[in-house]
């Protein structure tokens, strides 16, 4: 019901140009500012007996008496305005701001007139940021978000976040996220072999150089179930986290994004390996003295330390590293892990 009014209220509004320059200083054709607009509507429900109720969720109407304020959806609209005036529906975040998110369609130039509206309101109520969560369904609404002063935040395969900065002043929004996380898995049996592979594609295709395990870690994923799914996955072994031996950090690596890295190491509780055929060429069990002997990793100073650092772990020469401890915050009862020497704070 209210596409189809909102439809006839643009085409009567266009169409009725005296209606809009008679009573307007503003006046611009086919662009009647929001007093017109608000205007228009009364008389046209008046005129033709409607009644418009909110039915859409990302709506929320506000309501003023000639009397006095009316708090409605939380938010008080002073005496005097205009008698009904549509705003986007959106919840507040923790910094100051509104969150917005769409989730039915609607008319564009309908959403810019909604759009400037709320952001009117909520300067006036102190707010300092917009952000508005578009699902990929509605990306004919990207363009006029944009048009309106909005950037891109960030992008998921099913939405678009963008945001706005209302205040005359720097914006002091958090950027995206900024690191890729990465894990390597040292993978070491009784008998001093190491879990290694040759890779289908990458930097590593075709120069016959054995490495360890490595991939990304998911998003919701932890680091140490990151570790144990990549061994499962490359090489069909089943494993136990055991401690992060070391993390590299590095800038500039993956669409300019940063990029850390952690040497996990894993106790091994299957030995028979299964190759994951579609990513991984080789894999086998190597004694870590011939991996460390390995040209590649004797001439790139990384790959020499990481290998140093294992070599050492074998002959417990390397102290703890930081084990994985589930802990919660102040904040939440939900898990997450804490890493770091359990070995030594225990003594």
């Amino acid at each position: 019901m209210r596409r189809v009014v909102t439809r006839t209220l643009s085409t009567h509004i266009f169409a009725n140009k005296s209606f809009l320059a008679s009573g307007c200083t503003n006046y611009v054709p086919r662009k009647p500012c929001l007093s017109c607009l608000l205007a228009f509507s009364s008389w046209f429900r008046n005129s033709k007996g409607l009644k418009v109720q909110p039915v859409t969720p990302f709506f929320v109407r506000f309501m003023s008496t000639t009397t006095s304020s009316l708090l409605v959806g939380k938010q008080v609209v002073p005496e005097n305005t205009a008698q009904q005036t549509e705003l986007l529906d959106a919840s507040d975040d923790a910094y100051g701001g509104v969150i917005v998110e769409m989730k039915e369609h609607v008319d564009p130039n309908f959403f810019v007139t909604l759009l400037r509206a709320s952001i009117s309101q909520w300067a006036q109520q102190g707010k300092n940021s917009v952000w508005i969560k578009l699902p990929i369904e509605l990306v004919n609404l990207v363009e006029p978000t944009v048009k309106e002063g909005f950037w891109y935040h960030h992008a998921e395969p099913t939405y678009l976040m963008l945001v706005y900065w209302i205040p005359k002043t720097t914006n002091t929004l958090p950027a995206n996220a900024s690191h890729r996380v990465g894990i390597g898995a040292f993978v070491m049996n009784s008998n001093g072999e190491v879990l290694v592979v040759q890779e289908n594609s990458g930097k590593f295709k075709g120069t016959g150089v054995w490495k360890f395990p490595t991939g990304v870690v998911d998003e919701g994923e932890d680091i140490c179930a990151a570790a144990i799914r990549e061994v499962k996955e490359e090489a069909g072994i089943e494993t136990e986290f055991v401690e992060v031996l070391a993390f590299r950090q590095s800038h500039k690596s993956f669409f300019g994004k940063s990029d850390l890295f952690f040497v996990c190491m894993l106790r091994p509780l299957s030995y028979d390996i299964q190759k994951q055929d579609s990513e991984i060429k080789l894999a086998q069990w190597m004694q870590l003295e011939e991996y460390a002997a390995q040209p590649f990793v004797q001439t790139h100073e990384q790959f020499s330390y990481i290998a140093k650092i294992c070599l050492a772990k074998k002959d417990n020469d390397y102290a703890a590293g930081f084990s994985a401890v589930p802990t919660t915050t102040g904040f939440s009862a939900k898990k997450s892990y804490l890493y770091f020497n359990n070995q030594d704070l225990e003594k």
